[in-house]
């Protein structure tokens, strides 16, 4: 028995009661749904593939140590924004009536 299912110790007079209630669930759909799960798991297959691919070569590249540049002193930067006064003491309140 496969190690997938394993765990769910399914013999062969259950695949037949499963095979049974997928014919009776899907009837003339079953060839279609079979040939859709099919699908789907090569496709599925393919990405993980492609992640595989991915992540072996990001690994790769960091493996080999890049030449770092030397740390650079702190820059000033200028700012250009408008500076205002505190002109607190020029506002005058509206006279009373």
């Amino acid at each position: 028995m496969s190690p997938l299912f394993a765990f769910l110790n399914i013999g062969p007079m259950e695949w037949i009661i499963i095979g049974v209630i997928a014919i009776l669930l899907f009837g003339k759909n079953l060839p279609n749904v079979a040939r859709s799960l099919g699908k789907s798991m090569v496709e599925f297959k393919k990405g993980v593939k492609g992640l595989e691919d991915d992540l072996d070569g990001s690994m790769a590249r960091h493996d080999a140590p890049a030449a770092l540049e030397p740390p650079r002193p702190p820059q000033r930067v200028t700012t250009n924004v408008p500076k205002f006064e505190d002109n607190a003491g020029a506002i005058q309140t509206p006279p009373k009536m």
